[in-house]
């Protein structure tokens, strides 16, 4: 399976569930042309799950789905206690686990990638469910029915890197534009929740 592939998956389950997708993610949704409700928790490095806990708090009666990077939750795991001690019933917590960073790029190894369990992880954090796909075909048999569930609810997603390209020019947002990008969205999702506030 790769990014492309489980977020294919995650958009075509989600209906109306509010999306929050950091780094890699971002970009695969790009490609599929996700639309709203969207926002992207970049340069948010490490904040998706917070973000996403502040939107499931704040708009209880709409699904929201985190779709996190392994290196962006490493750099703030204590955000899964943070969740986990909400217990938010509509949250969605996905972490799309390639084992490296600047993944495309230099493909750095993620710290303790060989050994860390992102599930157990947010299991003794206190997750009401946790789950882990290394199979595109079981993830897509069972996206639904995770979706369909009490959260929070976390997902491991074991991926496939993309080979990297060391020196190759590669086009990336720039920070100025990628806060414009987030104060975009934030304003469009804002707007999106105000006319479904009913639904």
């Amino acid at each position: 399976m790769d990014i492309d592939a489980a977020c294919k998956i995650i958009e075509t389950a989600r209906g109306n569930g509010v999306l929050v997708a950091t780094m890699g993610a971002m970009f695969a949704f790009d490609r599929l042309n996700a639309g709203q409700p969207r926002i992207s928790s970049v340069p948010l490095m490490g904040g998706a799950a917070s973000l996403g806990l502040g939107l499931a708090l704040g708009a209880p009666s709409h699904k929201v789905i985190v779709v996190d990077g392994d290196a962006s939750l490493l750099m703030q795991l204590g955000g899964l206690a943070t969740v986990a001690d909400q217990q938010p019933a509509n949250l969605f917590h996905f972490v799309i686990n390639n084992g490296s960073q600047f993944s495309g790029l230099s493909n750095l190894a993620i710290p303790a990638g060989a050994s860390v369990d992102f599930a157990a992880m947010a299991a003794a954090a206190g997750y009401r469910t946790t789950f882990r796909f290394d199979s595109q075909e079981q993830f897509a048999a069972e996206a639904g029915k995770i979706l369909a569930g009490k959260g929070p609810v976390f997902v491991e997603l074991r991926v496939s890197p993309p080979p990297p390209m060391p020196g190759a020019s590669v086009k990336i947002e720039l920070p100025d534009q990628q806060f414009q990008r987030m104060g975009e969205e934030a304003k469009a999702l804002s707007a999106w929740l105000k006319e479904h506030s009913g639904d």
